[in-house]
């Protein structure tokens, strides 16, 4: 008996890591934009969240608003302007 409880719980032990890392890959999806004038996908990430909110509020004057609430041309207007800045950060 001994034995079996043995095997169960380090069958347990050992697929543990696997059940928490893939929660973890759901928990950090990466968001990806496609951008229609480029034809390319840009990812979302603290970087272009940064970028975006410098081009909303230094550049356009505007309260910022989130990205996904933003309307399409103005989207379209910050890709453009992110192709012309590509090296901000």
């Amino acid at each position: 008996m001994r034995r079996y409880v043995t095997t169960f719980l380090l069958g347990v032990l050992m697929c543990a890591p696997g059940v928490i890392e893939a929660k973890d890959k759901d928990h950090h999806k990466i968001k990806r934009y496609y951008d229609r004038q480029s034809k390319d996908y840009h990812e979302w990430n603290e970087q272009e969240e940064r970028a975006y909110r410098h081009w909303l509020e230094g550049e356009r004057h505007m309260k910022y608003q989130p990205w996904a609430k933003a309307r399409r041309n103005q989207q379209m207007e910050y890709w453009t302007w992110r192709h012309q800045h590509s090296d901000w950060h």
